[in-house]
């Protein structure tokens, strides 16, 4: 099931561009890349929201919005110039389902909606002692990851689930859509925890202990392949000629990884989005007892690097309290909270961004106060406190992280490069610098789209490989460098923040 043949080349570009559609949890945009004398120029050409949408008590993705706005991009690309090629990066976990004619069954339903509650404990159950999850996959355990969203079907939705005849991941999904073809890129096959790592296949013994339907999962392609070309319909509706579709390391935080400017072969990076996801590059999953303990995920991408590394919620506790305070008539942009946080004074108080009251939608301030207020913390009152609360509480997620990692692995690691928009921000990098007692290194804040750009240009064979792509973008990317300030010793408030972490 795993076919390296359909690895080709695309056509040389010789002064035309290649295509990237990023797409996260909150917007998407498509972002043109072009590759003139030794660097890369990335023009983002068209944004779009995304919003879900809940109905009776289900909160579903809009696709279809999705990919309306994927074709109003490539209309808009079209009139920069010829289009070689085209990739597209989402977020992991979420999927839709086929119908044995070809028809999407209903709309992908989102990661956060509340189906997945017990499944674990379900799962765990109908596994037993016989099969490991974490030794088959070496994935991360979250409540929301596929395999859970699919024992809720087979538990709650069997008649539904009889329907089904194919699953695609939200990219192989919208390339579908595109180009009539289906398959499943490695690194966004790789979310669902179903994936043996050992073998690169879906793991059929796992399937068939929960139930689930192998006939489901589609051929799974390596990332950097050939996805189709746009079909003819699609061709003949925008009004454009043949474009290749690269199925791109297509799992968001993959695409990620290919952009982290390191030089040296181990590093630690951050990839700072709505999620953090921080980790490491190895030739080789770490799947052992430490590492199932500390639930790190061993995800694979391009050449099957595998990224040893951990989820933790990152700015979406900050994105939602914006969220709330437009509600209540404060309107914020991102640059004046940065601005009342770099002002404000530490109120001493850190969160669990990953404990459960900050996992959903609603009143984040106020479970930002009723948090440190459980906590026997002091609560943070302006919005510059809560900024500091959020981004010291995230600094000290990361240090623990990189301490499990460097445990994990036996290696330390001397700099830390942050990459994704979180990368913007002078206060949240030097808090990092400053708690982790590490220099960092921050850009590039489009690393997503530029990973999914890198890829598609080394398919094309104008960069060589990945050690030149990164070379690259070191030389020629803005990046900042933020060095640890020794005159605040943050022990005790990191042990504080331990002490606050859920036994």
């Amino acid at each position: 099931m795993y076919k390296k043949e359909w690895i080709e080349e695309v056509e040389g570009l010789k002064n035309k561009g290649v295509l990237a559609f990023d797409i996260g949890a909150s917007s998407g945009r498509a972002v043109l890349g072009l590759f003139d004398q030794g660097s890369i120029r990335l023009k983002e050409i068209h944004r779009f929201q995304n919003t879900p949408v809940e109905v009776r008590g289900v909160l579903y993705w809009d696709i279809l919005s999705l990919f309306h706005e994927i074709k109003n991009g490539i209309r808009m690309a079209q009139s920069e110039g010829t289009i070689v090629s085209l990739g597209i990066d989402t977020w992991g976990l979420d999927f839709g389902l086929l119908d044995k004619q070809g028809r999407l069954l209903e709309n992908p339903i989102h990661y956060r909606d509340s189906r997945t509650g017990g499944m674990k404990e379900a799962g765990d159950g109908l596994l037993g002692n016989s099969v490991s999850l974490y030794k088959t996959t070496g994935i991360q355990f979250l409540e929301n990851n596929t395999v859970y969203q699919l024992l809720s079907l087979v538990l709650e939705r069997p008649d539904f689930l009889d329907n089904a005849e194919t699953l695609l991941m939200i990219p192989d999904l919208l390339e579908y859509m595109l180009t009539n073809n289906i398959h499943a890129e490695y690194s966004a096959a790789m979310t669902t925890q179903l994936v043996n790592t050992h073998t690169g296949m879906w793991s059929e013994r796992i399937l068939d202990k929960l139930g689930i339907p192998a006939r489901l999962f589609p051929p799974i392609i390596p990332s950097g392949s050939i996805a189709g070309k746009l079909s003819p319909m699609v061709q003949k509706e925008l009004g454009v000629d043949e474009i290749t579709v690269m199925a791109v390391a297509s799992h968001d935080s993959q695409s990620a990884v290919l952009a982290v400017p390191a030089g040296e072969k181990e590093f630690i990076f951050i990839s700072c989005g709505t999620w953090s996801f921080i980790g490491t590059e190895l030739d080789a999953p770490v799947i052992s007892r430490k590492a199932e303990l500390y639930n790190m995920t061993n995800e694979r991408g391009y050449k099957e690097k595998v990224t040893f590394a951990t989820n933790i919620t990152g700015l979406w506790v900050l994105q939602e309290c914006r969220r709330q305070w437009e509600k209540e008539g404060s309107c914020f942009s991102y640059e004046q909270l940065e601005e009342m946080g770099t002002k404000a004074v530490s109120a001493g108080c850190f969160i669990d961004t990953d404990h459960e009251c900050f996992t959903g939608v609603g009143d984040m301030p106020e479970n930002v106060r009723e948090y440190c207020a459980r906590t026997n913390q002091s609560v943070p009152g302006t919005p510059g406190e809560f900024i500091r609360c959020i981004y010291e509480s995230l600094a000290m997620k990361y240090r623990l992280a990189i301490e499990r990692i460097s445990e994990c692995t036996g290696n330390h690691y001397s700099c830390i490069y942050v990459v994704g928009g979180g990368s913007k921000s002078g206060l949240l990098c030097q808090l990092t610098a400053d708690i982790c007692k590490t220099r960092v290194i921050s850009g590039p804040a489009e690393a997503t789209a530029m990973g999914n750009v890198l890829l598609q240009l080394m398919a094309s064979k104008e960069i060589k490989d990945i050690e030149e792509g990164r070379a690259i973008i070191r030389n020629t990317q803005d990046v900042r460098i933020f060095e640890p300030d020794t005159l605040k010793d943050w022990e005790l408030e990191y042990k504080k923040f331990i002490q606050t972490m859920p036994a």
